[in-house]
């Protein structure tokens, strides 16, 4: 299994778009940025068929050490939940180049807005 940078998404984003590197790194690194902006005041972030992110509790608890069986107290902190959508998961069961192909198709069908 591959490994996907920032940068490679990027690079396909340019060359799908037409726009440059530049603009194409512009606009991915702001909508990375409101995520985290967002998740960072509370808010749940909802990417219909996509997936939905929001910020969840953990409480604080009572941990072991495994080496020393020390006891531990371990805070409450924030941390990030991710659900998948409908079609991510769709998406993830086809085999990689049947849902390329249809992402083609669905793009190249899609009106531009």
């Amino acid at each position: 299994m591959a490994t996907v940078t920032k940068k490679d998404l990027i690079d396909r984003i340019a060359d799908e778009t037409g726009e440059t590197r530049v603009v194409s790194k512009k606009v991915v690194q702001l909508f990375l940025d409101e995520i985290v902006r967002e998740l960072a005041k509370g808010n749940r972030l909802e990417f219909r068929d996509f997936g939905v992110f929001e910020v969840k509790e953990r409480q604080a608890r009572v941990a072991q050490n495994p080496r020393t069986l020390e006891r531990v107290h371990v805070p409450a902190k924030k941390t990030i939940k991710f659900k998948p959508g409908r079609l991510m998961r769709d998406g993830v069961e086809k085999t990689t180049e049947d849902r390329i192909a249809e992402i083609k198709l669905t793009t190249a069908g899609a009106p531009a807005e």
